[in-house]
């Protein structure tokens, strides 16, 4: 069956050149954005709960934009001033890069990861006197408490925001060829929202080890996945597949 239509379970790019827009250009399909999910930030006083004062740490370990953000957000409502003295450890080059939204990129001291969290330990490592905080969501991959407890440092965890499954009622009656996740939590979205969803001929993409065992525990059939060695990302797997199935339009 051929694609015309795709629902990406992710908020629209906000670039004019995210390679979603060269796909939809190039294979002439329609692509709509939704967020099957969303993040809330807690408030200053349920982190305070989690016995935390951010005058004891010397060095913030961000995995992601959202912990920017929500660190920034919580030091706000605490009233913290912080301190140019404070260390930044940034899993990957996105999140050091959107850490100039709150300050002065090359007046801190900012340490980058290439991409995976196991990439940024050698990093921490070389700085194991300091006090580390990460900011985290209530979804924490177990694989990151794990390494930092292995590298014997003196750092907490602390819950700043949480993942939310959005409404999607308005859905109800609309029906896409593919339908595209990111993470488990999008397919849990998928089951609460419409928990009587049956797959038929919708085709379904996903991104991610994780989130292929998600859609096959519940039963589905996983058609389009990245990354592999030939399509590195998302888009490149769509246009693969489309390619294919679309041939004879």
């Amino acid at each position: 069956m051929k694609v015309k239509t795709i629902l990406v379970s992710q908020p629209e790019p906000k670039i004019e050149n995210s390679p979603y827009f060269d796909l939809q250009e190039k294979q002439k399909v329609k692509i709509d954005f939704r967020p099957f999910i969303h993040v809330e930030g807690l408030p200053a006083k349920e982190i305070r709960q989690q016995k935390v004062d951010l005058n004891n740490y010397t060095a913030i370990i961000l995995t992601s934009r959202n912990a920017v953000d929500h660190f920034f957000r919580v030091a706000e409502e605490m009233r913290f001033k912080v301190p140019d003295s404070l260390k930044y450890f940034c899993q990957s080059e996105a999140v050091a890069y959107y850490l100039q939204k709150y300050v002065v990129y090359r007046k801190r001291k900012i340490y980058v990861g290439k991409r995976t969290f196991s990439e940024l330990t050698p990093l921490i490592k070389k700085y194991k006197d300091e006090k580390f905080l990460l900011p985290a969501s209530d979804k924490l991959k177990d694989e990151i408490p794990e390494i930092l407890n292995g590298l014997g440092i003196n750092w907490k965890e602390a819950v700043f925001y949480k993942t939310v499954i959005s409404d999607l009622s308005d859905l109800a009656d609309v029906s896409y060829d593919v339908l595209v996740f990111f993470s488990p939590s999008g397919i849990e979205s998928l089951f609460h929202n419409f928990p009587e969803f049956k797959q038929n001929e919708t085709r379904i993409a996903v991104f991610g080890n994780t989130t292929v065992k998600a859609v096959e525990e519940k039963g589905l059939r996983v058609d389009i996945s990245a990354p592999t060695p030939q399509t590195p990302s998302m888009t490149m797997a769509l246009d693969k597949y489309i390619e294919k199935v679309n041939k004879g339009k």
